[in-house]
């Protein structure tokens, strides 16, 4: 693969073979698409060395055991985690969110307990919360917006009380690319004595994290969105949490001892992981790992960063485009056009070999908000260049004039 620096752009469509020549992909917000070394490792894992993890007694097995577990100790590393045991993995964010609802706040919270969402929450942050504080009779709270389509932290301290048990926020939304200050929002939370959970789905492909600085509680992500495979992701927490929370699911795996008198469980991160894992998610998740931390998250910013300046530069000259998010957002641009359905502009999009989002990206509080039923959204990923945005703006210039 290439490598390039973060002085000038990235050309890695080259690794990307699902992207055939003259397409321009502008949906990974919703997922990447993955490079060969990604495909190369999901396919040696099933064809040369595939094997059941943590019971074989065979070679086989112990080599795929030790490559499932070198897995999680890359997650960790990569996201400053103290420990490989903080790690759980879980088959995406999702997944991830609803077992910390599960089995932390149905757990610790009670009647009259709070959560603090914001406006800008995917639905997978917003449903779990709901379905937990209706069992316990907890209340959920919303953070506004700032003008600029920014969660608003003033807003936050202001409205935080130590009735507030929980805040779960996302570290980048995933219509607005806004970009949150998470250790000013930790500290926030931390002053009532709540955790915070962050959603970072949308940062981890796009900037380095690092969960100590941070200093949350609880951090989520999925594999499929940092250009590895599906049906992968990532819990991590604080050992003390996942030391005191439940198990998820029963099964094997999360065992330490069963009789039918009573079934003892296995420690953290072992207790969350019942049954057959995803194996070969977790290899693959690795070697997507290994990729980004090749081209460098720097890297990968900077040039996201001057696609963004280029598409808003561009559709801000045109009269009927209302950009939404802030002008730094990271690899994200969501806008409308006066007159036209979004889906009408995907469609258009499409013909013109131009692939968008359009809709209301799980996050239909958000669109109230906005005023609009959906956005067309944008999203970039290190295969892009100059070349997808002009032909963006070409095809938006095309549904102008047919709506025009």
């Amino acid at each position: 693969m290439t490598t390039l620096t973060a002085t000038r752009p990235l050309d890695l469509l080259a690794d990307f073979p699902a992207i055939p020549q003259g397409w321009a992909y502008l949906d990974t917000a919703a997922t990447a698409q993955k490079p060969r070394p990604v495909i190369d490792a999901i396919d040696r894992a099933y064809a040369e060395t595939y094997a059941t993890v943590h019971r074989g007694v065979y070679q086989r097995s112990a080599d795929m055991t030790l490559a499932y577990e070198a897995a999680r100790k890359k997650v960790a590393r990569f996201i400053g985690a103290g420990s490989a045991d903080e790690i759980v993995f879980v088959r995406g964010a999702t997944e991830g969110i609803n077992l910390v609802a599960q089995c932390w706040a149905r757990e610790q919270l009670t009647a009259g307990d709070r959560i603090l969402l914001s406006t800008l929450e995917h639905h997978s942050n917003i449903v779990p919360w709901q379905m937990a504080a209706e069992r316990v009779g907890a209340a959920i709270d919303v953070i506004p917006l700032t003008p600029d389509h920014r969660i608003d932290l003033d807003a936050m301290a202001a409205m935080i009380t130590p009735a507030h048990k929980l805040v779960a926020l996302a570290h980048v939304s995933n219509v607005l690319g806004s970009l949150l200050d998470a250790r000013c929002a930790a500290d926030i939370a931390h002053s009532v004595g709540a955790k915070i959970l962050l959603d970072g789905c949308q940062a981890v492909p796009r900037m380095a994290v690092d969960v100590a600085a941070l200093d949350c509680d609880f951090y989520v992500f999925s594999g499929h969105k940092l250009y590895g495979p599906t049906g992968i992701g990532v819990l991590w927490a604080r050992p003390e949490l996942l030391e005191a929370m439940p198990p998820y699911q029963g099964g094997g795996s999360m065992i330490d001892r069963v009789t039918f008198a009573k079934t003892t469980y296995a420690p953290p991160p072992g207790r969350f992981e019942a049954g057959t894992p995803h194996i070969v998610g977790a290899l693959g998740l690795h070697a997507a790992i290994d990729y980004v931390e090749r081209i460098g998250l720097d890297a990968i910013h900077a040039h996201e960063t001057a696609l963004v300046a280029k598409t808003r530069e561009a559709l801000s000259q045109i009269n009927s485009v209302t950009l939404y998010g802030p002008e730094d957002s990271a690899g994200i641009v969501s806008f409308s056009i006066e007159g036209v359905h979004p889906h009408d502009i995907g469609t258009i999009l499409d013909e013109e070999r131009v692939a968008i989002r359009a809709g209301h990206h799980c996050a239909q509080p958000l669109m109230e908000a906005l005023g609009v039923p959906a956005t067309a959204r944008a999203s970039f990923g290190v295969y892009n260049g100059a070349a997808d945005v002009d032909a963006l703006v070409r095809g938006i210039e095309r549904v102008t004039r047919i709506f025009g």
